[in-house]
């Protein structure tokens, strides 16, 4: 039995979907009223996370599920025998506060990181690259006016992550031991500015898309007007900066743990074409 905190979001539902492919039985933590889980996967209220414990083999903290209860998470989990817990936190998690521009959403990728490998349960921590997914948050919108994205610095470039290879990333350290211990960054096969993601996408949906520079601070003030925080806006376009000055993270950890090369962005936008309308 594994208990899968956060199980209904991006990485949940996938994570759950990987575990039952490989046969066990799982335990699904969701604070979405009458979610819907797959066949065979017993849902469980936050509140009752303590009793489900029992018999637990393996225990995934989501940071934005847990966040300032982690460590009275993992405290439950030690009192019922959980023999290991995997975390998934941020390639960037040890970058300094001010250059993580997701905590000005709320996320606290590096106290939830912390508190369970400082805890007494053996570990696993697993860091994504930024999701492929977001591209849809940024995109999206600006799409279903038009064949033409605008965005700041054309030249940033990150090796986005399909949400599928983090998932079974996080499976593999659940279930497999050796793997304990380790801090696994992980990211996509390639490093792609906006310039070459959008026609990417445009394939996937059958469109000719093209991106299209504007300066940072129109970029940031049409990002606040759509109601994103001011000091997230900020904090995002001085990581832009900072990162056209030196080159990219990739790294090829998920082809060493799955035993084949990550998803591509093009797979990734392939997979999620409906998406787009």
């Amino acid at each position: 039995m594994y208990l899968v905190t956060g199980a209904t979001g991006i990485i949940g539902r996938p994570l759950v979907e990987a575990l039952l492919a490989e046969g066990v039985e799982v335990r699904a933590v969701s604070r979405a009223p009458g979610a819907v889980l797959p066949a065979g996967v017993e849902g469980v209220a936050p509140e009752a996370i303590g009793v489900a414990m029992k018999g637990v083999r393996g225990l995934f903290v989501h940071p934005r599920a847990a966040k300032d209860g982690t460590e009275e998470l993992l405290r439950l989990a030690a009192d019922q025998g959980v023999p290991k817990v995997v975390v998934m936190s941020a390639i960037n998690v040890d970058d300094a506060p001010e250059h993580q521009p997701s905590r000005f959403n709320g996320d606290r990728n590096t106290e939830v990181e912390r508190a369970v490998t400082g805890g007494d349960l053996p570990w696993v921590v697993v860091r994504p690259s930024s999701f492929a997914m977001n591209t849809l948050a940024m995109w999206r919108g600006q799409l279903a006016f038009g064949d033409i994205v605008r965005g700041p610095y054309a030249g940033f470039a990150e090796a986005v992550i399909h949400e599928r290879d983090v998932a079974e990333v996080i499976v593999r350290a659940l279930l497999d031991d050796t793997l304990l211990g380790r801090t696994i960054p992980i990211t996509g096969p390639e490093a792609l500015t906006p310039q070459e993601m959008v026609p990417i996408i445009g394939t996937a949906i059958g469109r000719p898309l093209r991106f299209q520079e504007v300066p940072a601070d129109m970029a940031a003030q049409a990002m606040i007007r759509n109601g994103l925080d001011e000091r997230f806006v900020r904090a995002l376009m001085a990581r832009y900066e900072r990162e056209t000055k030196r080159p990219p993270t990739v790294t090829h950890e998920v082809d060493k743990i799955l035993g084949r090369r990550a998803r591509t962005f093009a797979t990734w936008a392939a997979d999620h074409r409906g998406a787009w309308s």
